[in-house]
């Protein structure tokens, strides 16, 4: 128990990069379709759920610091907004810049409003235009925007907090299916069914409060009292993530139709592997295991602290225009990360810093 006293939590910044080289192995996996067996595609094809363990992490430390901080002035509501738009906005608008001034590879994207607002991944037609992977940045949006009021019924009980977020889930689906009974929805905002589940806050929401639910057992005494009970969390978590990633696959059709496609494994999807990474997250925090250890040496908390970067630079406009370069998928993956990690002390990190000092003005 003693890493709970530091407030620090090295293994979860290190669980960030595992999260990203995930998401980015998820992505190349076509390069390695040759080479390994079909049952061992099929489990690395289901490992876009390295987005789902960055949203339960968001919920976490979200909620963990801001509990004993309540949002309760509209001053305090600006300025907890203004830092969450420094922390993603900054960095994402200086590389969507640099995508629209090649036009080689942007002549053919004119929605410059969505994309620079992130309102493009709420429009089946334009999300996946741009920056693709950015689209998860709307979800974590949607979140900061809805997490004071979250926090506030979390407080109270999870069941309001579970009613509010199934009350937004079908405020979502009657937009969307609405505007196609109405005009057709040809852009397909919040439409189909699909997409809205799988690529928006309305559908992914559960996520972040499995997240948001660890945040306050931690902060209370009978919570305390309750997770102390789990024996061995990081062995049990860690068998659960694997056991719900191939308990997902099992519904894929093939290497590039995803389980969570199907309502079964995108009911697992939502409901279980939360589940499973939040205890794997309290076994990071609450115990001394070889994978706590890995996870906060500097090496890892150091690619942590880049994953953000990598993320964004991982797939469409920027890995293809180093794939016209280093095309193997390996060295691809070195060199994605050096750029990272320069990226992050060169620009991502001081710009957030000076957004954080003038806002501290406010």
């Amino acid at each position: 128990m003693e890493a709970l006293q530091k407030n620090k939590f090295d293994a979860l910044t290190g669980m960030r990069a595992i999260a990203a080289i995930m998401v980015f192995v998820y992505h190349n996996r076509k390069y390695w379709r040759y080479d390994l067996p079909f049952e061992v595609m099929r489990f690395i094809s289901e490992w876009h759920v390295g987005v789902t363990i960055f949203f339960v992490l968001s919920g976490f430390l979200l909620a963990y610091r801001y509990e004993e901080k309540p949002i309760e002035s509209r001053k305090s509501y600006l300025k907890y907004i203004l830092l969450r738009i420094a922390r993603i906005f900054p960095l994402y608008w200086i590389l969507l810049s640099v995508y629209f001034l090649d036009r080689a590879y942007s002549k053919d994207v004119d929605t410059y409003f969505l994309q620079y607002s992130l309102f493009y991944s709420l429009f089946e037609k334009y999300s996946v235009s741009g920056i693709v992977q950015a689209w998860s940045l709307t979800v974590e949006f949607f979140f900061y925007l809805l997490s004071p009021l979250l926090f506030l019924l979390l407080k109270k009980s999870w069941v309001h907090c579970i009613l509010f977020l199934i009350g937004f889930f079908l405020v979502g689906w009657s937009i969307g299916y609405g505007l196609h009974w109405f005009n057709g929805n040809a852009k397909g905002l919040l439409y189909p069914f699909k997409f809205m589940v799988g690529s928006t806050f309305f559908g992914r929401s559960l996520e972040f409060f499995f997240g948001m639910l660890l945040a306050y057992l931690m902060k209370q005494q009978k919570g305390i009292q309750f997770l102390g009970k789990l024996k061995k969390p990081t062995l049990w978590g860690g068998i659960g993530i694997l056991g719900m990633i191939f308990a997902i696959r099992f519904f894929a059709r093939n290497n590039f139709v995803h389980g969570v496609e199907f309502w079964q494994g995108r009911l697992i999807h939502e409901l279980f592997l939360p589940v499973a990474i939040v205890v794997f997250f309290w076994g990071l925090m609450s115990e001394k295991t070889w994978v706590s250890r890995i996870l906060s040496t500097r090496f890892f908390v150091l690619l942590g602290n880049a994953s953000f970067v990598f993320y964004l630079i991982h797939l469409s406009y920027f890995n293809m225009k180093l794939k016209s370069y280093i095309y193997l998928p390996d060295r691809n993956f070195v060199l994605l990360w050096i750029c990272s990690i320069i990226i992050y002390f060169l620009l991502e990190k001081p710009l957030y810093e000076g957004c954080r000092k003038l806002i501290a003005k406010i």
